[in-house]
């Protein structure tokens, strides 16, 4: 019988409800591909234990399975406040200070953003605890007061995040907390650095410009979630390595009935440059407590699938939530039940006749028409960057695409790029070793006789060249 895998990928947030080595394996198993860890909460040392229990389920069951670290970026936040919090009454008045920081009254708070009061502008809106409450700025002192007025109230507790939609805050992308976690991200060799609070390009070149000064092959991910990354998107997906439809803050930064068109403008551009995009944030919200998802739940991740994300995220339900497994086999039956039906296969991608890589781009888009008209069951690329995977993937081929490959690291990178199923090769030498690829797939029943299988590469492979040569053949 012949082994059936899912093309988009799942993310999930690691936590206490993941950690337990046999509770992720359980994920894994269940189609978990890519591990989320969240600087915003936990210690090096809860990570630590995270990345040694994934890389010990990856040795034991010969799996890949990449490792995400996702820095918290310039998060704003309200300082601590009374006990059981305090009560914001609409029509009062409230004051925000960033002097030094102090325990906040139904009068004043404390905001962990020094130049705030210089950044903003009277009349501008501020978002507290992802929107739930609103003020509106009547003054500020430029200094370290700034004034304000409750448009909807309610009880505010410590440590809420604060949203600023208007302003242009003058925060830097990487925090001093952000360079310490990364650092330490790198010294782990994850496979995959979230950037949170994308603004500009810029952004994602400083922290692109850290990971080469460290001799690391850490791939960017640049996190959408401000209105200036929706004003500067093509240069942002330009220079990112993938991309985060982070939803949570960009539907509080932006009108929330925007984000739906956000998300499917991101996702074309994205796949039209072959860069993977992930859609982030409150897709099975419900099984945090509750064992089923809700339907509004299902059809957000079948839509999403359906628009082409590479991947789906979970964040709390697998960090915290009381089904962590649960959420995955969710997940997966989602995918792939949509994949089975009216999944959008072999969508259209002209090459551009412009760009450095038009031929390999050619070479590869040329590769996925001969799977769909010859009922291919496979494309077989043989890499050592991952190229040819994201720009394959990119097309959205119906045949299965296995990339076989001697980094082990490249193989769990590319755990997050739509239909990619990596395989190690210890042997790449030479130029044709389509038989062993295809013996190979055929003891893990992934091809049959009869199957038609699209062989790609670069020749002659040491060279490590860019993709130049389609093989068919037929197995026996």
């Amino acid at each position: 019988m012949r082994q059936v895998h899912k093309r988009a990928k799942i993310v999930a947030t690691m936590g206490p409800a993941s950690a337990p080595k046999e509770v992720l394996t359980s994920m894994i198993n269940a189609g978990l591909n890519v591990c989320r860890l969240n600087f915003s909460h936990g210690s090096h040392e809860d990570h630590l234990k995270v990345i040694n229990t994934i890389r010990e389920i990856r040795n034991e069951n010969k799996v890949h399975v990449g490792i995400l670290a996702d820095l918290q970026g310039p998060k704003i936040r309200i300082g601590k406040v009374q006990e059981g919090g305090i009560n914001l009454v609409s029509g009062n008045k409230i004051d925000i200070i960033t002097s030094e920081e102090f325990l906040g009254n139904d009068k004043e708070v404390y905001l962990s953003y020094q130049t705030f009061p210089k950044d903003v502008q009277e009349g501008e809106i501020i978002l507290l605890d992802d929107g739930k409450y609103q003020l509106r700025v009547i003054s500020t002192n430029g200094i370290d007061r700034v004034s304000c007025e409750v448009i909807h109230g309610g009880i505010l507790t410590s440590r809420k995040g604060v949203n600023l939609p208007n302003t242009k805050i003058s925060l830097p992308s990487l925090t001093e907390d952000d360079l310490v976690n990364l650092h330490f991200a790198l010294d782990q060799d994850v496979e995959w650095i979230a950037l949170s609070f994308v603004r500009t390009a810029e952004d994602v070149y400083s922290l692109k410009r850290i990971i080469a000064e460290r001799g690391k092959t850490a791939r960017v991910i640049a996190k959408v979630e401000k209105p200036e990354a929706i004003e500067n998107i093509d240069e942002i997906i330009a220079a990112t390595d993938a991309v985060m439809v982070a939803r949570g803050d960009l539907g509080v930064e932006c009108p929330m009935e925007q984000v739906p068109l956000m998300q499917k403008m991101i996702i074309k551009k994205c796949r039209a440059l072959s860069k993977p995009v992930i859609v982030a944030t409150q897709m099975l919200e419900s099984m945090i407590t509750a064992p089923r998802a809700t339907r509004a739940e299902v059809n957000d991740v079948a839509n999403s699938i359906l628009d082409g994300a590479d991947a789906v995220m979970l964040s709390a339900e697998s960090s915290v939530g009381q089904f962590p497994v649960a959420s995955i086999e969710t997940m997966s039956k989602i995918i792939n039940f949509i994949e089975s039906t009216e999944y959008p296969y072999f969508a259209e991608k002209p090459v551009n006749a412009a760009s450095e890589t038009a031929l390999a781009d050619a070479v590869c888009s040329s590769a996925v028409y001969l799977s769909h008209s010859t009922g291919a069951e496979c494309i077989v690329a043989r890499t050592a960057s991952g190229y040819t995977a994201y720009e394959l993937a990119s097309h959205r081929p119906k045949a299965k695409t296995y990339v076989f490959s001697q980094n082990k690291t490249l193989l769990n990178t590319l755990s997050v790029v739509w239909g990619v199923r990596g395989f190690y090769y210890e042997t790449l030498e030479g130029n044709d070793h389509t038989e062993a690829v295809a013996k190979i797939l055929k003891a893990q029943n992934l091809l049959l006789a009869g199957d038609v299988v699209v062989n790609t590469a670069s020749t002659p492979i040491e060279a490590r060249g860019k993709t130049n040569m389609i093989h068919v053949t037929v197995i026996d």
